[in-house]
């Protein structure tokens, strides 16, 4: 079986083929690209319009080589970042980035409608200006005329995997970066968005890693070569997928991961 995993760093990305048999994983690099973020006036913006063509191009050169029997592909990015959809299912702008400027005094702003104890009781999560929840709030004190008119907001993975298939949903482990999750129901947390007056209702429906999303886009499988495969939403946070990953064969290890900054952890 065959597998294409494509995975986005905030430096760079790749496509990477894995195949899997009897003697194990074989993995091969089918493309590598460049990620860069880009400055608009006084804002920090990454280029999905270019990071989606250099999917298609990854798409391309597999199905040149030969790997016409691809049985699946997967997306995973770094956290937190997002893209708002219109009614039409049109993008709204490109992506903030999260090194943007908008966040700037978010934290001691949203302390001002919830406390630090009661946010972190409900979502779990470390306190870090660029969360999603914190880009939301920008844009509300701001008063952001895109939120008016957004009817879906997509993680980055999420956003790749729409343009894929047409669904519109967010896969658990990338929307756990956001802080706008609770972290015993894994559910989107109504007070978070209540007392921040933030928009429950652009908030997409949570899915599971290894959901299958659906066959991918006629237009996009004609246009890269490839036959309809299934889109699987893995864990879609490339920091869980790394995780994920870890050749571990006890339960007592530790890991480090180590992109455009380090992690390390445990599992629990």
């Amino acid at each position: 079986m065959k597998y294409l995993a494509f995975d986005y760093g905030a430096e760079s990305g790749r496509a990477m083929l894995g195949t899997l048999s009897t003697k194990g994983i074989d993995l091969q690099e089918i493309h590598r690209f460049q990620n860069r973020q880009i400055r608009l006036f006084d804002s920090l913006h990454w280029d999905f319009l270019y990071l989606f063509d250099e999917m298609k191009k990854g798409l391309n050169k597999a199905a040149l080589n030969g790997h016409t029997d691809i049985a699946g592909i997967g997306v995973d990015t770094w956290g937190v970042d997002f893209g708002l959809l219109d009614k039409q299912g049109h993008l709204l702008g490109s992506p903030y980035a999260y090194r943007d400027s908008r966040t700037n005094g978010m934290i001691e702003k949203a302390f001002h409608y919830l406390t630090k104890r009661e946010f972190y009781q409900l979502t779990g999560i470390q306190f870090l200006q660029f969360n999603s929840v914190f880009q939301l709030l920008s844009m509300v004190e701001s008063a952001d005329k895109m939120l008016d008119i957004a009817d879906r907001l997509l993680f980055m993975p999420d956003l790749f995997n729409y343009f894929l298939t047409g669904e519109k949903v967010s896969e658990y482990s990338i929307a756990s970066t956001s802080q706008l999750l609770n972290a015993a129901s894994r559910k989107w947390e109504p007070a978070v968005f209540d007392k921040l007056n933030l928009p429950l209702q652009i908030m997409p429906e949570i899915v599971p890693p290894g959901t299958i999303l659906g066959k991918m886009l006629p237009q996009v499988a004609a246009e890269t070569g490839v036959h309809p495969i299934d889109v699987i939403a893995p864990a879609c946070h490339d920091t869980a997928s790394a995780v994920a990953a870890v050749p571990a064969l006890t339960n007592h290890w530790a890991y480090l991961s180590s992109g455009t900054w380090s992690l390390l952890g445990v599992e629990t």
